[in-house]
């Protein structure tokens, strides 16, 4: 069954996993549908029909590298959608290198990331293995929207990503992947400052962000940090990363109340609608990119298919492993992602 346009999704029956499997679908690529539970797997294949082949179920586990072999074998590239990823990346990384195809995943848990670079960096480099974390809304989209707006700066001072959510219905795997990480931080927090990732543990600052209209200022919280801080500082001469959530989305996702994210629509997306604002500073200028949507989970399937399709297709700058605003062409991705994401560049900053 093996082509380039086939491509192992490991996770494939998670929330995001789904999405991920409808864009392979729907622009052309052959998935396999790879995770732990063997049922499960069964069921997703046969609510996608002919569409997905017999051979293409294929359970695998982390703690058996053969089954993730398996998995892997005469596919083109493997997207890794299952956390917690600081259990999964590291062994389906693992696989992709035996296979030596490239892997991408979808973390948004900054010490995942974080070892991904610290670990692989050099083993996939002498590989010539492609591997993109966080090919995300959280981490792959800041980047890009980063290292856009800094257009010709070769270095700046500080950079800022907000995110405006309308509202934050977390699935249980972002509630399990924000559990490890909090188990990791010892009860502190993590921010990017003077160059490095720092542990605090007093509470972040409560600030004003003034959003583009029609959003306008909105209660943030300061220091709300996200897989960014690790993107963004791999590759960008940038000491100051900062990122910043709505009050209302941070207090709905700190609830253990909270629901999980509902349909609206057949393709399974939520109402939930966002705005990611970027600000980059050097001395007095100031640099501004821009990007609004629905559903940050359904958004993340667009975002990791365009970077699959650019790195079969050769259309990337390095390997080894790499943030998406290094490994492309951060305006040009941007660009593409039109029919799912509104872009604006260049936008006037206060």
């Amino acid at each position: 069954m093996g082509s380039a346009r086939t491509v192992t999704v490991f996770g494939a029956y998670g929330h995001t996993g789904r999405f991920v499997v409808a864009e392979l679908l729907e622009r052309g690529f052959v998935p396999v549908l790879a995770g732990r539970d063997a049922d499960r797997l069964h069921a997703l294949a046969s609510e996608f029909g002919s569409a997905i082949r017999p051979d293409a179920v294929r359970p695998a586990s982390v703690d058996d590298p053969a089954s993730l072999d398996r998995a892997l074998a005469g596919a083109a590239a493997v997207i890794n959608c299952a956390g917690p990823f600081a259990t999964t990346a590291a062994p389906v990384i693992e696989a992709a290198l035996r296979a030596r195809i490239p892997y991408l995943d979808v973390a948004a848990e900054i010490e995942a990331n974080a070892d991904t670079f610290a670990h692989f960096a050099d083993r996939a480099r002498a590989a010539g293995v492609v591997v993109v974390p966080a090919m995300a809304f959280y981490g792959g989209l800041g980047d890009l929207l980063v290292t856009a707006a800094m257009g010709d700066w070769t270095a700046a001072d500080e950079a800022h990503v907000a995110y405006g959510l309308s509202g934050w219905h977390p699935t249980a795997g972002t509630r399990t992947a924000g559990a490890v990480s909090r188990q990791r931080r010892g009860g502190g927090r993590v921010v990017y400052a003077n160059g490095r990732l720092e542990r605090r543990h007093d509470d972040p600052p409560a600030l004003e962000w003034t959003f583009p209209a029609p959003m306008g200022p909105r209660a943030v919280i300061g220091e709300f940090t996200m897989a960014d801080v690790v993107t963004v500082p791999s590759h960008l001469a940038i000491p100051e990363v900062r990122t910043y959530m709505t009050t209302e989305a941070a207090g709905q996702i700190a609830d253990p109340d909270t629901p999980a994210p509902t349909a609206v629509d057949a393709s399974g997306r939520s109402a939930q609608t966002f705005l990611v604002d970027v600000l980059v500073c050097r001395g007095e200028e100031r640099r501004r990119a821009v990007a609004t949507g629905q559903d940050i989970y359904a958004v993340t399937a667009p975002l990791v298919v365009e970077a699959v399709d650019r790195v079969l297709t050769g259309r990337t700058a390095t390997t080894g492993v790499a943030s998406a605003g290094e490994i492309f062409d951060a305006p040009d991705f941007l660009r593409a992602l039109s029919p799912h994401i509104t872009v604006e560049l260049g936008v006037a900053a206060a």
